[in-house]
C-alpha cells in the first residue's frame, strides 16, 4: 500500500482579507475556500497578498507573510528597519505598526487569551484593557526604542554576526540592530568575523557600565582573540557540559533595582528592557503591599529581585523563602541577598522543592514562571498556602491565563491585572496579575 504524497503549499499566494490578531505575532485571514492563515507583516484590516511559507494540503492552517499590501491600515507605518520585513529577520513582528497600535494589538491578545482560556473579561479581571508603555519608550514616529540589553547573534557560514528568520535555522547577517541599547550596540560585533563561533551573546548591564559577551563555539572551534570596541568580559558555552565558564574579566554583570545592586553571573536571567526590573518590582510590590513582619515565597526567583525587595519591606520579623532552579542563580541570590539574614534561597524546580519545605501557610507569594507557566499541580498546591495576596508575574499570556482558571478552581479570584510594553517591536508582553482569596458567604 503506497502512501499519497502530501502537497506542500509552500509559495502559494492567496489575496485575503485580513482579520484580527492573534497570540504570535501575526493576524488570522482566511482564503476563499476557507483555509486558515496566520499572517505575519499585515494588520487588521487590511487587504494583502499572503505568500505560503509553512503548510501542506493536510495542514491545519497556514503560515503566511504579506507580500503586497493593496489596502493598508491606517496604522501601517514603513518599517524603521531594514532588515525587518518578509523572508528577514524574525526579531520584531510589529515594525511595520505605530507604536500606539502595537500597544493596542498587545492588549486584544490579552483580552482574548484571558477570555477563552480564564473565561474572564477585562473588567473581570481588574484590567482596564491599556498596554502601558515603558517610561522614555514614547518617542517621535520614525524613531525606536533601543531597550534590547541582551542580544543573541547567530553566526552564518562565512563567521558574519545576524539574527535569525522567523522559525528558522537561517541567519540574516545584520550591520546594526535598531532595538539593541546602545551599550550593546558599542560593542561592535557586527563589524567583526567570528569564525568557528556559532553564535555570540553580548550583555550590556543597564545598572553599571558592565559589559560581557558569552561565545559559543562550533563543535571543535577554537575561541577567538577577542577585541571589541569597549572593555568587556569574555565568557564561553562548554561544547561537552553546557556550562558556561569565564575566559576573562567578571563571570558577572552588575543590575541595579529597588536602590540595590545585583549580581548576575554566568549570562543568567535579568529582564531584558533597562526599565523592566523596576517596573515590575514597583508593580509587584504595590500590589502585594506587604507589611511589616509577614511571611513570603518568591518562586522561579532568579538572582533574587522580588525577593530582595520584600524582605526590605516585611523587615527583620519577616521572613522570604526564594526557590530557583539554576545554580549559578541561586549563588548570585544568596550573594544579593546576604544582607537579610531572615530570606533562604532553595535551588531545585519549584515543584519539587515546594512540597518538600514543609510550609502550610504563608502571608503573600510572588511568581515569576518561565515561558510555559506554573501548571495546575503547582498552582493547585499554592492555593492551599492561604497567601492574602499571591502576584503573577507572566511573558506570556495564554500561559497567565491558564493559571488564572486554575488559580479559581481553587478559590483565588483575580483583584488587578497591569500589562506593560517592555519588548517594543515585538509580539511580547509582560502582565503582572494580583490574586486574592473569594471571600466566603458568612
Amino acid at each position: 500500500m503506497q502512501n499519497t504524497p502530501v502537497s506542500s503549499l509552500v509559495g502559494e499566494e492567496y489575496e485575503v482579507e485580513v482579520g484580527p490578531v492573534a497570540h504570535g505575532g501575526h493576524c488570522i485571514a482566511r482564503t476563499e475556500a476557507g483555509r486558515v492563515l496566520f499572517v505575519r507583516h499585515a494588520l487588521p484590516g487590511e487587504r494583502v497578498v499572503a505568500r505560503v511559507t509553512e503548510g501542506e494540503e493536510t495542514s491545519r492552517f497556514l503560515r503566511a507573510d504579506a507580500i503586497t499590501i493593496l489596502d493598508p491600515s491606517k496604522d501601517r507605518v514603513e518599517a524603521p528597519c531594514p532588515f525587518a520585513g518578509p523572508g528577514k529577520c524574525g526579531g520584531c513582528d510589529w515594525q511595520h505598526a505605530k507604536p500606539g497600535a502595537q500597544r493596542r494589538l498587545k492588549g486584544e491578545v490579552i483580552a482574548e487569551q484571558l477570555l477563552r482560556l480564564a473565561g474572564l473579561t477585562p473588567e473581570e479581571a481588574g484590567w482596564d484593557g491599556t498596554v502601558m508603555p515603558a517610561e522614555g519608550d514614547k518617542l517621535p514616529q520614525g524613531e525606536v526604542p533601543q531597550w534590547r540589553t541582551r542580544v543573541q547573534y547567530a553566526i552564518d557560514a562565512d563567521g558574519h554576526a545576524g539574527l535569525r528568520k522567523h522559525r528558522s535555522h537561517e541567519v540574516e547577517v545584520i550591520d546594526h540592530c535598531m532595538i539593541a541599547a546602545p551599550g550593546v550596540s558599542e560593542l561592535g560585533i557586527e563589524k567583526r568575523d567570528w569564525e568557528n563561533m556559532a553564535s555570540v551573546e553580548a550583555i550590556a548591564a543597564s545598572g553599571s557600565n558592565d559589559r560581557q559577551v558569552i561565545l559559543t563555539p562550533k563543535p571543535g572551534g577554537r575561541l577567538p582573540l577577542v577585541e571589541l570596541d569597549k572593555p568587556v568580559s569574555v565568557l564561553r558555552v562548554d561544547e561537552k557540559d553546557g556550562g558556561v565558564h569565564r575566559v576573562h574579566g567578571r563571570a558577572f554583570v552588575r543590575e541595579r533595582a529597588d536602590d540595590r545592586t545585583y549580581r548576575v553571573g554566568n549570562g543568567g536571567f535579568w529582564q531584558v528592557h533597562p526599565k523592566a526590573a523596576q517596573t515590575l518590582m514597583l508593580a509587584v510590590m504595590q500590589g502585594l503591599t506587604p507589611r511589616k513582619g509577614e511571611t513570603a515565597l518568591d518562586l522561579y526567583c532568579g538572582v533574587g529581585l522580588f525577593a530582595g525587595a520584600i524582605a526590605d519591606r516585611v523587615g527583620e520579623q519577616g521572613a522570604v523563602l526564594g526557590i530557583e532552579s539554576g545554580k549559578r542563580a541561586v549563588e548570585d541570590a544568596r550573594h544579593n541577598l546576604a544582607a537579610f539574614p531572615r530570606v533562604r534561597v532553595e535551588q531545585g524546580k519549584v515543584e519539587s522543592v515546594l512540597p518538600r519545605t514543609g510550609i502550610t501557610e504563608v502571608d503573600l507569594i510572588v511568581l515569576d514562571p518561565p515561558r510555559a507557566g506554573a501548571g495546575k499541580q503547582t498552582v493547585h498546591h499554592l492555593a492551599g498556602l492561604g497567601a492574602r495576596r499571591i502576584a503573577y508575574v507572566a511573558c506570556d499570556p495564554a500561559a497567565l491565563a491558564r493559571d488564572l482558571a486554575y488559580f479559581a478552581d481553587r478559590g483565588y479570584k483575580v483583584r488587578t491585572l497591569r500589562a506593560f510594553d517592555l519588548f517594543p517591536m515585538t509580539h511580547h508582553v509582560e502582565c503582572v496579575a494580583i490574586l486574592e482569596p473569594v471571600k466566603k458567604d458568612a
